[in-house]
């Protein structure tokens, strides 16, 4: 026994249940599908609020001390480091005193600013185990501590050359000087006069030392000026490794030294759980009442207004307002807009078509009905009240033509 085939109306209306829908028509999502897509939104949310508190808690590059040479500043130093490496020298930025002393053997150069977060024996500790040291950043206990001399208050020359034995600066040219420094017995002094010199550089036993104000010399804004780039690779490419310690507080062994706390520091420990908490709290909220059930249904009006009371009371605005010229291109626009539909013409005609198609129809001059309605509008209530007049006269005009027109054989 074999079954009858589907009548044409049945395949019609498998067709239709099988066929896509056309282009713009609004697939809805079953409620379970709907539920996983909302929980993918929260979870997708909490996890780009988590990610975005991270990020604003963690220090950035541009936030680290000056002379960092991980720093791109005015005031960092990375670029005198990317120099370094491209001329094939190995520079290590730590930031830890004990990484640092671990490193350092006898190819390596020790650089860094002032250390003052340590003490004097740490430092020291520090400096005796690296076979050349360059401060980049000076002061008065370092140069008591390496034996290299003294501050110098001389007023700064505007340019000075070499001025020393040293090779490696033979070909650096000329520099602006920073602070001078006054040498003691047995340091070589470069780049300055009796009065004060730039660098102090002490040679003994095969051990190096030596010091520059490097934040006049080598931050980023000016190491590009005159021979500052060539004289901190004189200086700090004298090894084929470079170690660069970073002081921080974090670092220092200091007792006397008050750490300044970060506000993650200040804060109980229950404060993180409960603004992760809220926040979830608030996105899970949000979903919920902000959840669409289905399409928006559509309510009549409670009160009906009927068109006459609009009419009146938009007369009693326009009356009020004392705009005659407003009033008359209203009545204009009603009056183009049925005279265009008894004619025949578009629903946005020009008014000269109409003006003419109307002076056509009723034969009277064309000149005068596109004056009446696409000339010059009043500007009076005076004039308001005949203008009116003769727009009812001519529209009641083609009115009685074209019905006449119509009834006619």
């Amino acid at each position: 026994m074999t079954a009858a085939p589907p009548t044409a109306p049945a395949r019609a209306e498998a067709d239709a249940t099988q066929a896509p829908p056309p282009p713009g028509t609004l697939v809805r999502i079953p409620g379970r599908g709907r539920r996983a897509l909302g929980w993918i939104l929260v979870i997708g949310l909490v996890v780009i609020a988590a990610t975005a508190g991270l990020l604003l808690s963690a220090p950035s590059v541009a936030e680290r001390d000056g002379l960092d040479p991980e720093r791109p500043g005015p005031g960092g130093m990375q670029a005198l480091a990317q120099i370094l490496r491209q001329q094939g020298v190995t520079v290590d930025v730590v930031r830890s005193r004990a990484d640092a002393e671990h490193r350092l053997d006898d190819s390596t150069t020790l650089v860094m600013s002032d250390p003052y977060p340590l003490t004097d024996t740490a430092a020291r500790e520090l400096i005796d185990e690296a076979s050349d040291v360059v401060l980049v950043s000076p002061s008065a206990r370092m140069l008591r501590m390496l034996d290299l001399g003294s501050y110098a208050f001389p007023s700064s020359p505007p340019t000075v050359r070499v001025g020393c034995s040293v090779a490696a600066f033979a070909h650096v040219g000329t520099i602006a000087p920073g602070q001078l420094f006054t040498p003691a017995p047995g340091v070589t002094a470069c780049f300055g006069d009796d009065d004060g010199a730039a660098v102090l550089i002490a040679d003994a036993d095969g051990e190096r030392r030596a010091i520059v104000d490097g934040a006049a010399l080598f931050t980023n804004e000016r190491l590009a000026e005159r021979g500052n780039a060539a004289l901190g690779l004189a200086l700090l490419g004298h090894r084929p490794h470079v170690i660069w310690y970073v002081p921080s507080l974090d670092d220092s062994d200091r007792s006397d030294i008050d750490v300044p706390k970060s506000l993650a520091d200040l804060t109980p420990g229950w404060v993180t759980p409960v603004v992760v908490l809220g926040m979830i709290t608030a996105l899970l909220a949000a979903v919920w009442r902000g959840r669409r059930f289905g399409p928006l249904v559509a309510e009549t009006l409670p009160v009906t207004v009927r068109a006459s009371e609009t009419m009146l009371g938009r007369a009693r605005l326009t009356a009020k307002a004392a705009d005659a010229a407003h009033a008359a291109e209203a009545l204009r626009a009603g009056t183009l807009a049925r005279l265009a539909a008894r004619l025949g013409l578009a629903a946005r005609a020009d008014p000269g078509a109409v003006a003419d198609a109307a002076a056509d129809r009723i034969r009277v001059d064309r000149a005068a009905c596109r004056a009446l309605l696409a000339g010059d509008l009043p500007r009076s209530d005076a004039e308001l009240v005949p203008y009116a007049r003769r727009l009812a006269e001519l529209e009641n005009a083609v009115e009685n033509a074209v019905r006449i027109e119509r009834s006619s054989p």
